[in-house]
């Protein structure tokens, strides 16, 4: 087909059951030799032991750290200063904590570090065995940073690996030097230490057996989640799209069709009822469409970044449009889901399409050139070891990513469980977020390779370098207003990369940040404690504000911002009408299941 051929028409027949067939063309990393397959089984094989880590990826970064401590004798002789100092402050503390068992600490825990909270660390002797591990831990990091020379990529390399080993053996670890465990144990005559034998025993059975953790029973979409009623009204080998059904007697003429992460499934954003996205929107009057996606198999191993473009947003697209015609669409992207809303948007707006209404990004990224900790994990070496991995297996196990955003979070997702469920010989109670983020999916080879390359590698979509269907996109294109939500304590998409969305060129921006994670910022219901969120609105044409003056600039606004969304949302509607149908049969959307639908049920 033409290159330069609009997208559709959708004003035809044809143009609301299909989108365009883009060309496919073979995906390989520019100036690379094809590598041969010993290399690929190799790499593959190692990854099993490594855990998907490369270890020449790690290699250099040592080798770079190494090779310039060695040539610094300055720096040595300032961690030497600094060993002296620390030292000096321990002895110190300890001969005061003797006299006095009140004697204030020589130095704090991080504030995110709460291993230490509770009270019986400030007995003797484990006020000496916690404080000693601060102190070595403080000295480690000066060790591992700072360091003239060596790159910034490196450096956060060799400081994380040192963090994740000093995590292995911190005190909290370790029976014998852990007061709460001692404490339990005690109170329990080791009771506690028979349940947490038997509690590991369960989840490596569970892991081995490759079920779902405890408890993840109680929360199945369709059961106790993903409740909002609805219709699968149309499917393809990628996508299921649900239409969900009114609940007002009449709704906002605009529709709204959300496009999910696939890296993880759509009903985040559906959880409980009373914490579900889209009812709030249904039940404020929008005519909702929701995106699942299919999880992969090696059977998908050749999907690409156009597939998911051409078959999950623009097959969406036709599905809405028809069975709502003659309206622009809202549409709203989360993590992943609104980078390719985004890559959409601008080859939409690259075409002359303008059926997009308002553009909504939540947490997702479309500059990736501070894309938060995730790059620990992005350079030449680790990629390419990655892909052979993804090439004998055909996907990226789901176990791989829920393992680098374990680490990314040690203290929280892997030994604080470890002490509670092992050493304390508890279980904690899963809520229904929990146990949705243990229902994760897998990446197909070819996507996720040309997702890490173009995107988080080279950042080719912001620096205009990005081809669909042979054409270089501009997100500078875009006209459609866009509301940005970006979150406080975001690991997967920090804010500050998030705000970057104001340096594109036209459209009308606004920006809001929540407190809370990746996952739980987004989800914050009216009516949950302890939420607020700061927001401003930035027209087009207006000039930039740096992400620290634009958050002293706006004050905190207590409370959810879900209604502050939505009310965007209905300034931008054209009125209220009946609610549509449900699918349009005599179009080719006739509905299909009642949701969830089934693709939300693969494992």
């Amino acid at each position: 087909m033409d290159r330069a051929r609009p997208l559709f028409n959708a004003d035809s027949p044809a143009g609301q059951h299909a989108a365009p067939h883009f060309a496919q063309v073979p995906w390989t990393v520019p100036d690379i030799e094809p590598p041969a397959t010993i290399d690929r089984l190799l790499h593959a094989t190692t990854g099993r032991v490594t855990g998907g880590l490369s270890p020449v990826s790690l290699a250099l970064a040592y080798a770079d750290w190494a090779l310039h401590l060695a040539e610094s004798p300055g720096k040595w002789q300032r961690l030497a200063e600094k060993a002296v100092r620390k030292t000096a402050r321990f002895n110190i503390y300890a001969a005061h904590v003797l006299s006095n068992a009140e004697t204030e600490p020589c130095i704090e825990p991080l504030p995110q570090d709460r291993r230490f909270r509770n009270e019986a660390w400030r007995r003797w002797p484990f006020n000496l065995i916690y404080q000693g591990f601060l102190l070595h831990q403080q000295w480690w990091h000066n060790v591992t940073t700072g360091l003239g020379g060596v790159s910034p990529h490196h450096e956060q390399v060799v400081s994380f690996v040192a963090r994740q080993l000093l995590d292995m053996v911190s005190p909290v670890n370790f029976i014998a030097t852990n007061p709460e465990v001692l404490d339990a144990t005690a109170r329990e005559g080791g009771r506690n230490l028979l349940r947490g034998a038997m509690n590991f025993i369960e989840d490596l059975e569970r892991s081995v057996g490759d079920k779902p953790p405890l408890g993840t029973e109680d929360f199945q979409p369709g059961k106790q989640v993903a409740l909002t009623r609805g219709q699968v009204v149309y499917r393809n080998r990628l996508v299921e799209l649900i239409q969900y059904s009114a609940a007002t007697p009449e709704v906002h003429a605009e529709p709204v069709l959300i496009v999910p992460a696939w890296i993880m499934k759509y009903y985040i954003l559906d959880l409980s009822p009373h914490n579900s996205l889209v009812k709030y929107l249904v039940e404020r009057g929008h005519t909702v469409f929701m995106i699942s996606w299919h999880n992969p198999t090696e059977h998908d191993r050749d999907l690409d970044m156009e597939d998911y473009l051409r078959l999950g947003v623009l097959e969406a697209l036709n599905a809405v449009q028809a069975i709502v015609p003659g309206k622009k669409i809202n549409t709203v992207g989360y993590c992943i889901g609104g980078t390719l809303l985004s890559m959409a948007a601008a080859y939409m707006a690259q075409v002359g399409d303008e059926r997009l209404n308002t553009i909504t990004l939540l947490a997702a990224q479309t500059d990736f050139t501070e894309a938060g900790e995730l790059m620990l994990f992005i350079d030449d070496s680790q990629l390419n070891y990655l892909e052979d991995i993804m090439w004998k297996q055909g996907y990226l196990d789901n176990r791989q990513m829920a393992g680098a955003f374990q680490l990314l979070r040690s203290h929280d997702l892997v030994w604080s469980l470890v002490v509670r469920q092992y050493l304390l010989g508890g279980r904690q109670t899963l809520t229904d977020l929990m146990a949705w983020n243990a229902d994760a999916t897998r990446m197909p080879y070819r996507m996720h390779s040309e997702y890490l390359h173009r995107l988080f590698l080279r950042n080719d979509l912001f620096a205009g370098r990005y081809k669909i269907n042979g054409r270089t996109i501009s997100l500078g294109d875009i006209s459609a207003p866009m509301f940005a939500v970006a979150t406080e304590t975001d690991h997967v998409a920090p804010w500050k990369s998030v705000y970057k969305i104001n340096l594109i060129a036209d459209p009308d921006v606004t920006f809001l940040l929540t407190n809370g994670g990746h996952n739980a910022g987004i989800v914050s219901q009216p009516g949950h404690t302890g939420r607020h969120y700061r927001v401003a609105h930035r027209p087009s044409g207006t000039n930039y504000i740096d992400p620290e003056t634009w958050f002293l600039s706006n004050p905190q606004i207590e409370g959810s911002w879900w209604p502050t969304w939505v009310d965007w949302l209905e300034r931008h509607a054209s009125g209220q009408s009946a609610p549509p149908t449900m699918g349009a049969p005599h179009k080719g959307y006739a509905p299909l299941m009642a949701a969830p639908g089934s693709y939300v049920l693969e494992r």
